[in-house]
């Protein structure tokens, strides 16, 4: 461990911000409604309210196909503590900066 860190900190905060482009929005809703039919622990009733916010809403969509252990799964030496995602459709100008001024409220 690096002289920087205290042996208390053990926990890092990862944030992530994409923008996807939903290409083919049939493909993308089978797809949510094949992960809602295998997911055994939800009870069948959440499987069906599901199913019908995928079809109506492609960012759900995405929401129900990202999974955040997919992205450190297979990383050495850390354990997912915690996580939270959403997914909303976004206008999106490919020219366009990122959001400096949010990005500088997040810095400490």
């Amino acid at each position: 461990m690096s002289d920087d860190m205290s042996e208390e900190t053990r926990h890092v905060r990862v944030r992530v911000e994409m923008v996807l482009e939903i290409t083919e929005p049939d493909e993308l809703i089978r797809a949510a409604w094949a992960r809602i039919e295998n997911d055994e622990l939800m009870p069948q009733e959440e499987r069906d309210q599901a199913a019908q916010a995928v079809s109506r809403d492609e960012a759900e969509a995405v929401a129900y196909l990202i999974d955040p252990l997919d992205l450190v799964g297979g990383v050495p030496g850390v354990v997912l503590a915690q996580a939270s995602w959403s997914s909303e459709l976004a206008e999106y100008d490919p020219d366009a900066a990122w959001d400096e001024e949010e990005e500088d409220d997040d810095v400490d």
